[in-house]
């Protein structure tokens, strides 16, 4: 066995360079919670002869769900179609329980902004918004809830992992859609310097551009089908897989997440 084949450290490596078909080091976490929206839930859309549009979650055929099956692993959807920050913050994850303790997750994935920024056309904010600390400070911005949502999970799971999920290349995106994907990306990578433990899936950078040809393999009308979510959850596993290859003194006492802090003080 040439062990060199699993922990590659080649520097010059790219994230999605190599895909894991099961899962990978990504197993390591036992519990993952993915918060998003409509892609995070395996929704499809249909369309009638009428021309009418329906829209359903299928969690099944999400990519946390594919992963699951991949990693061996529980993962939570914590999403739903439409779903927005600020939703998620002022009622979703309260109403649904998703910050009960027992649901509490060794890892989360985090892919929201889609419908803040793109479908809604609220404000980004700065990593300002979410250095904050005073607790009567408020900025209605999308990162102000994404940084609140985090602290939230933080505080709660304070050894937990976070993996922020930019927005992949669309050819149909106008250049003011496309300058917002790059605005969130960069306000991605300013928190993943802000919070410890938080790495960026950069879907942006290193995923497929989505142009015709992807679209017409991989997009049931406006969203994604059952390969397509499939694919996605080759890259998500395997870019969190990258991260552990290339760090694995960062993730060591994963197993200890959500345990007594028996051993977190060793360097």
């Amino acid at each position: 066995m040439d062990i060199h084949q699993y922990i590659s450290v080649d520097p010059s490596e790219k994230p999605l360079d190599h895909i894991v078909t099961d899962g990978g080091f990504c197993g390591i976490f036992r519990t993952i919670g993915c918060i998003g929206d409509s892609l995070s839930s395996g929704e499809f859309e249909a369309i009638t002869p009428d021309g009418n549009r329906s829209y359903h979650d299928k969690f099944e055929y999400s990519w946390g769900q594919y992963i699951a099956r991949d990693a061996g692993c529980t993962v939570y959807n914590f999403s739903r179609g439409g779903m927005t920050a600020i939703e998620y913050w002022q009622s979703f994850a309260r109403d649904r329980g998703f910050w009960d303790k027992n649901v509490l997750c060794q890892a989360y994935i985090v892919a929201l902004g889609v419908n803040d920024l793109l479908n809604q056309n609220r404000d980004l904010g700065t990593i300002e918004d979410a250095r904050n600390e005073d607790p009567e400070y408020f900025a209605d911005n999308f990162a102000w809830y994404l940084g609140t949502i985090i602290k939230k999970y933080r505080a709660l799971q304070p050894e937990a992992r976070f993996f922020l999920m930019t927005m992949p290349r669309d050819t149909r995106d106008g250049p003011e859609n496309d300058a917002k994907k790059q605005a969130h990306r960069e306000l991605l990578y300013q928190m993943a310097e802000l919070f410890p433990y938080t790495y960026v899936i950069d879907l942006y950078q290193y995923a497929p551009v989505y142009d015709e040809d992807f679209r017409d393999k991989f997009f049931l009308h406006g969203h994604l089908n059952p390969a397509g979510y499939r694919l996605t959850a080759k890259m998500v596993e395997s870019y969190i897989d990258y991260y552990i290859r290339h760090d694995f003194g960062a993730f060591r006492q994963t197993g200890f997440i959500g345990s007594p802090s028996y051993d977190y003080n060793l360097d």
